[in-house]
């Protein structure tokens, strides 16, 4: 029966199923992209999520090198460096998405965030209300579905909340404001696209 057995053509047909099944999963993770750099900031959202921010950074560059304007690639960045405590770096990439999409309010959120952190309240204040007015429901914060795939059982202070409360303190004397409160406040999530 010429260069194939019969005793082994099964064989011979599963070995041609996989590499055609290799090939078809090596096209769709690398070849296919709604926009160029959609891969790359997908493996960057995957090592943000899991802590490794170094690796998110280098995944969110791959995008950028492949695609300067791409806005989730920008924000990525911005969201590692923020996470890592680099905040002139990330303050740089939020400015640059916001650059890009001048309504792209998860951009003003999470800049609010690292605001807040640095101790800049005025500025996280304006933020978080930029954030709200251009997406509203952002104001609810992450639902029920974020939270049970992040095990969060208690619903996270929003940026409503915060706005809220930033700006009751604010109208207080400054000796007796309370700004900061690092339990709670370590707890505050950044939000996502």
């Amino acid at each position: 029966m010429g260069l194939i057995r019969r005793e082994n053509l099964s064989g011979f047909i599963a070995l041609i199923l996989f590499i055609v099944t290799l090939a078809f999963v090596f096209y769709w993770r690398t070849g296919v992209e709604d926009t160029p750099g959609d891969y790359h900031v997908k493996k960057g959202n995957y090592r943000l999520e899991d802590g490794f921010y170094a690796d998110a950074i280098k995944e969110f560059k791959q995008a950028i090198q492949k695609n300067p304007e791409h806005i989730d690639a920008h924000l990525g960045m911005a969201l590692a460096y923020m996470q890592m405590g680099e905040y002139r770096n990330a303050l740089s990439y939020f400015n640059r998405t916001i650059e890009l999409d001048p309504s792209f309010a998860v951009a003003y959120a999470d800049r609010g965030i690292m605001y807040d952190r640095m101790g800049k309240f005025r500025l996280a204040l304006q933020d978080y209300r930029k954030a709200i007015e251009l997406e509203p429901k952002l104001a609810k914060g992450p639902g029920w579905i974020w939270r049970l795939l992040h095990t969060a059982g208690e619903k996270p202070s929003t940026i409503a909340d915060r706005a809220r409360y930033i700006e009751e303190e604010l109208k207080k004397p400054p000796e007796k404001r309370l700004l900061r409160k690092p339990d709670v406040d370590s707890q505050q999530k950044m939000y996502k696209y």
